[in-house]
C-alpha cells in the first residue's frame, strides 16, 4: 500500500513537472520578441563602463532583475486575482516611461554628434574616481528601472498563459521564467561586452599551422566586430524601448490597437512587419509627447518656485 501511495506520487510529480515545462515552453516562446529587446536594452546600458567594470555592473544589474521579478510575480498574482485591469494600465504606464527613455536617449545620440566627439568627451565622459562612480550607479539604477518594466511585461505574458492553471502551476511556471529569462539575458550581455576579451585572447594564442593562424585571424575578427556591435546594440537597444512601450500604449488603448489591426489587415503577407512598424511609431509619438509634457510641467515648476 505505501508502495503504491510512492509510486503514485512520482506519477504527480511528473505530470507536473512535464505540464510545467509545457507551459514554460509556450511562455518563453510568447515572450521571445521581449527577451530579444531585454537583451539589446540592457547591452546598450553597459556601454561606455570601463573594461575592468563591464562585469561588476552586468553583476548588480543582474542582482537587481531578479529583486525586480521577486517583487513582480507576487504582485502580479495578487493583481490578476483582485484587480485585473489594473494590470493594463500599470503596463501602459510602463510603456509610456519606455518611450519617453528612448526619445531621451535619441535626442542624447544625436545631441552629441552635433556638438562632435571631442567636445562630448570633454563634456560628458567621467574622469575622476567619484565621477566614475557616480556615472556607473547611474547606469546600474537606469539599467534596473528599464528591466522592471520588460520583466514585467514578460510576467504579464506568462501570467496569461497559465491563467487557466491551478494557483501553484502559475507560481512555479512564473518562477521557472523569471528565472530562466534572467540568467540567459545577463549571461548573455556578460557575453556580449567580453567579446573584446575573448578576441584578444585568441590573437595570443600560441597554436601553430593553419589552425593557429585561422585561431587568430578569428580573433582579430572579434577585436574589430566588438565596437561596431556594442554601437548597433545601443541603437537597437534604443529602438526596442519605442516598439515595447508603443505595443503597452497600443494595446492599452483599444480605438487605437484596433487601428493598427486594421492597417495590419490590409497589409498582407507584410502584416507582421507593418505591425512591429506601427508599434515602433506609437511609442516614437507616445516618447515626444511625454517628453514635451515633462518639459512643459519642468518649466511651470520653474516659474512658480521663481
Amino acid at each position: 500500500m505505501a508502495g503504491s501511495s510512492f509510486f503514485a506520487l512520482l506519477d504527480d510529480i511528473a505530470a507536473l513537472l512535464d505540464d510545467i515545462s509545457l507551459m514554460s515552453k509556450v511562455a518563453a516562446k510568447k515572450s521571445a520578441s521581449v527577451l530579444s529587446d531585454d537583451l539589446a536594452v540592457n547591452a546598450e546600458q553597459v556601454t561606455g563602463m570601463k573594461a575592468d567594470r563591464e562585469l561588476p555592473v552586468v553583476w548588480a544589474v543582474f542582482k537587481g532583475s531578479l529583486k525586480n521579478k521577486a517583487i513582480l510575480v507576487p504582485c502580479a498574482l495578487i493583481l490578476s486575482a483582485v484587480l485585473p485591469a489594473a494590470v493594463k494600465w500599470l503596463l501602459m504606464a510602463g510603456g509610456i516611461y519606455l518611450c519617453y527613455e528612448g526619445y531621451e536617449a535619441i535626442k542624447d545620440k544625436f545631441s552629441r554628434e552635433g556638438h562632435g566627439a571631442e567636445e562630448h568627451g570633454k563634456k560628458v565622459i567621467p574622469k575622476s574616481t567619484e565621477e566614475l562612480a557616480e556615472y556607473e550607479r547611474r547606469k546600474i539604477k537606469g539599467a534596473i528601472k528599464t528591466d522592471f518594466i520588460l520583466s514585467a511585461e514578460i510576467i504579464v505574458i506568462t501570467l496569461n498563459v497559465v491563467a487557466e492553471a491551478p494557483l501553484y502551476q502559475q507560481i512555479l511556471t512564473l518562477i521557472v521564467i523569471a528565472l530562466a529569462m534572467t540568467v540567459g539575458v545577463y549571461g548573455m550581455v556578460a557575453g556580449i561586452v567580453r567579446l573584446d576579451d575573448a578576441g584578444f585572447a585568441l590573437v595570443k594564442s600560441k597554436a601553430e599551422g593553419v589552425w593557429g593562424r585561422a585561431v587568430r585571424k578569428f580573433g582579430q575578427v572579434l577585436v574589430s566586430a566588438a565596437p561596431f556591435l556594442m554601437k548597433a546594440l545601443s541603437w537597437i537597444g534604443t529602438i526596442a524601448m519605442f516598439l515595447v512601450g508603443g505595443t503597452f500604449v497600443a494595446e492599452g488603448i483599444l480605438p487605437l490597437e484596433h487601428a493598427v489591426e486594421a492597417v495590419v489587415a490590409e497589409t498582407g503577407s507584410w502584416g507582421a512587419v507593418v505591425k512591429v512598424g506601427l508599434f515602433g511609431v506609437v511609442g516614437a509619438m507616445a516618447g515626444f509627447v511625454t517628453a514635451v509634457a515633462v518639459s512643459a510641467f519642468s518649466w511651470v515648476r520653474r516659474i512658480a518656485a521663481n
